[in-house]
């Protein structure tokens, strides 16, 4: 969408609407519509609860123990694993190398994310804490030289550092070279940087997206309400032609709801509906206090 306003702004006119999945698209998105930028309408995809709550959270978490497992073959129980970034991918991650039987430790800039690793049983800590101790580094932020040399100045022998959040540039990977006297690939998807004092660092997939580059993606079973959001909301804009403004704008509820529904249908599960005397117990102010 970014090409298309820099690059082919002749085809803006003709252009109904959009949908954005991922985060990291939707906050570019955003900064386009408050900038005045953003021609057309644009709906975020990603902030439907069935996207997500379940694609980033149980998709991202299981592929991107699927991407390092195959990369690496490592025992994930006894690991300390460094999970930066506690938004939904970063929860989904934290909670499957638990699982794994890592000791799971949750890096933050946020204080009310940090606060719900804390409660859901994670340590805490900035990075440069987490440095010495680490034994397997997960970004998932969305931002740039979240990992840097202070970081790798401090990390143990043996670390390993994979990228689940963005594109390559998490890990900063040109302070790793420049701090390194030698680079090989020592299987595929791992290279292996030496450092001055002797200490080797492992870098999956060339700090690209682990859980792509090293696996399949998400399961399909938990991508399809993503896309059932993506083409019941095309189908919304097409039905909304030309009464909605340029500005980015949430998955209509109906839609979100729905998807669930046709998601539990899918599973075999069914759900109890509400009486009519407690649904105006509800919504109404008489009852109750």
């Amino acid at each position: 969408m970014a090409t298309l306003h820099r690059e082919r702004r002749e085809l803006l006119a003709e252009v109904v609407g959009g949908t954005e999945e991922p985060t990291t698209g939707v906050i570019r998105l955003q900064a386009m519509a408050k900038a005045g930028a953003l021609t057309y309408p644009i709906i975020a995809v990603n902030e439907a609860d069935t996207k997500h709550l379940f694609d980033n959270r149980y998709g991202t978490g299981q592929s991107t123990i699927d991407g390092i497992l195959r990369a690496t073959n490592i025992l994930w129980a006894g690991k300390r694993v460094v999970v930066c970034g506690y938004g939904w991918c970063g929860r989904g991650i934290a909670l499957r190398a638990r699982g794994m039987g890592a000791q799971v430790i949750v890096t933050e800039v946020e204080p009310i994310p940090a606060l719900e690793a804390m409660m859901d049983g994670f340590q805490v800590m900035p990075i440069i804490q987490a440095a010495p101790v680490g034994d397997i580094f997960i970004t998932a932020t969305g931002d740039t030289s979240v990992i840097d040399q202070a970081h790798f100045e401090d990390m143990k022998d043996g670390a390993i550092l994979a990228n689940s959040g963005h594109f390559n540039v998490e890990i900063d990977i040109p302070a790793l070279e420049s701090l390194s006297r030698a680079h090989r690939t020592l299987r595929p998807l791992v290279e292996e940087y030496t450092l001055r004092d002797e200490r080797r660092l492992y870098l999956l997939a060339e700090g690209r997206l682990i859980n792509l580059a090293a696996a399949e993606g998400h399961p399909a079973a938990v991508m399809d309400m993503s896309f059932a959001n993506q083409a019941l909301c095309v189908e919304y804009l097409a039905k909304q032609k030309g009464r909605l403004s340029p500005g980015v704008y949430p998955v209509p509820r109906e839609i979100d709801q729905e998807v669930g529904r046709l998601k539990l249908k899918a599973m075999g599960a069914a759900i109890d509906s509400l009486t009519p005397e407690q649904h105006a117990y509800l919504t109404g102010w008489e009852k109750g206090t």
